[in-house]
């Protein structure tokens, strides 16, 4: 099996494909200069105690105050708060976390306006993403992530990842890192420490320790509040980290910034991998050059084709997702309806639980799948979903097929969901049913190929078109319509075919590549 990530970077996202074996099997869109990501620590402000939910409302910053729960401030919150409150004050304080002297864990069952007013400065993390109208999710039981080890102040804990399933290396890890950890610091063994050596955690530790320590020397210089204490790697670093393993042997990414860090991240974390870390230099775009684009548009719509005419029916509403498994024409003849039954509801598994994390669903989900009557073929497709949804690193629960056919799916939600609209708009009517005479296209495209020639001070120019109309403009090369406007206006121009334009769309471009706006 090979893991491929593919990162598209444009000036408004970054776009992260990740490819297994090909398949498209998670799409991430990172907003630049996006805020709130899961992960971010906050210096915030209390806004309002709500006793009867238990909680308190907090601003970090964001147009909707955020959500704190009182089971989510940590047993150690008066610990985390005292050391803040030693942070804020003028007086010179030591970070160093062994010399503090922690106060004890909160009361499970007690009330958030016994610990919290209004008011008061706190620090959170983001547990949940803002998610249609709802503000962050927050959590004050703090935890830093590493490529091993994540980070847990004011604990003593060492705890391992139950997917490491060797007892002699779950003891083996566990005692590693109760030799080095610093006092009065938790930390939770990641899988992908399965086999590392002492040397590697040691130098992961004392970095997250700096993080930690150097968020609170930050705070101390600023009053401003809300601000980010300890901001998250971004999302295509972090998925790097979280995701990368012996199979990753692919990342390509078509930004020199970008193909910089990951290859400089790399390096520090597996410097033998720094060589799958490759800058796209086609002039076709990167989704296009590694039929990406083509997968998006079959994977995200509401009808999802998946074997043999075999269909899914996606249905999102508020409360929940709902997923019906459709065998279409796929019928063979020479088989009952039980088997026939079994195969299709077999493949749609599989195809679930990739568009699960594809479109990167939460809450709740039903799954409608055909209807079968043997005891053996239900429990044999609860197992096969069981085992799909293994590889996604969201948590998830799984209940067996009800008498009704039905299977139930809840998923961790932390971001919002993934969701592309795969229905264009008539590129020609813009939706009118009326259009203006085809014929004339070609000349607008050179009435505005003259414009730029005559105005913009560039080398060449670059038209994006569709391939079809690409094809009509180049075709007979030394007769070509291109070739024609090149020497008629005394300006070099390249054609470059992109799939994803609709039929009559085009940009044109200068020769640093940067869109030219009509």
């Amino acid at each position: 099996m090979s893991n491929e990530l593919i990162i598209d970077v444009n000036s408004k996202e970054v776009a992260i494909a990740l490819l297994r074996n090909k398949e498209l099997v998670e799409l991430n869109n990172e907003k630049n200069n996006i805020q709130f990501t899961v992960g971010d620590i906050y210096l915030a402000n209390v806004k309002k105690i709500m006793p009867s939910l238990n909680a308190a409302f907090v601003d970090v910053g964001y147009e909707k105050d955020a959500f704190l729960h009182y089971l989510d401030l940590g047993p150690q919150f008066q610990s985390l708060n005292k050391y803040l409150e030693f942070s804020l004050s003028p007086k010179n304080y030591s970070y160093d976390l062994s010399k503090f002297k922690p106060l004890p864990d909160i009361d499970k069952g007690g009330k958030i306006k016994d610990v919290l007013k209004a008011g008061q400065k706190i620090l959170v993390q983001i547990a949940k993403e803002p998610i249609s109208t709802k503000g962050p999710r927050l959590t004050s039981e703090i935890s830093i992530a590493g490529r091993n080890l994540v980070l847990i102040p004011f604990s003593n804990k060492v705890s391992v990842s139950q997917k490491i399933k060797s007892v002699e290396e779950r003891n083996r890890l566990i005692n590693l890192i109760k030799s080095i950890k610093p006092s009065k610091y938790g930390v939770i063994i990641r899988t992908v420490a399965e086999g590392k050596r002492v040397a590697d955690f040691d130098a992961e530790l004392r970095e997250l320790v700096e993080k930690w320590e150097g968020a609170f020397m930050r705070i101390t210089e600023q009053t401003k509040v809300p601000s980010l204490a300890i901001g998250e790697l971004n999302r295509t670093s972090a998925i790097v980290r979280d995701m990368m393993d012996e199979t990753f042997n692919n990342i390509v990414v078509n930004d020199e910034t970008i193909y910089n860090d990951i290859k400089g991240y790399i390096y520090s974390i597996a410097p033998e991998k720094e060589k799958i870390v490759k800058l796209h230099k086609d002039k076709s775009p990167i989704f296009d050059f590694y039929g990406i684009e083509k997968q998006i548009k079959g994977l995200f719509g509401k009808t999802v084709v998946f074997k043999h005419g075999a269909y899914l029916v996606i249905e999102h509403t508020e409360a929940l997702h709902v997923i019906d498994v459709n065998s279409g024409n796929r019928n063979k003849k020479d088989v009952d309806q039980e088997t026939n039954a079994l195969e299709v509801n077999l493949a749609a598994a599989d195809e679930i639980a990739r568009q699960l994390r594809l479109r990167d669903m939460g809450g709740i989900i039903v799954v409608d799948f055909i209807d079968m009557v043997t005891p053996e073929n239900r429990k044999r497709l609860y197992e096969r979903m069981k085992e799909n949804l293994k590889s996604d690193r969201a948590k998830n629960h799984l209940l067996p097929l009800s008498k009704f056919g039905l299977m139930e799916i809840t998923r961790q939600r932390v971001r919002p969901e993934m969701n592309i609209k795969t229905i264009e708009t008539c590129p020609v009517c813009k939706g009118t049913g009326e259009i203006e005479a085809a014929i004339l296209f070609i000349d607008e495209l050179e009435t505005h190929f003259k414009y730029l020639a005559e105005n913009i001070n560039a080398k060449h120019l670059i038209l994006k078109v569709h391939p079809f109309i690409g094809a009509f403009l180049t075709k007979g090369w030394f007769k070509s319509i291109r070739r024609q406007w090149v020497k008629k206006y005394k300006r070099k121009l390249n054609i470059e075919m992109v799939t994803k334009y609709h039929f009559m769309e085009f940009h044109f471009f200068d020769d640093k590549n940067e869109k030219i706006v009509l």
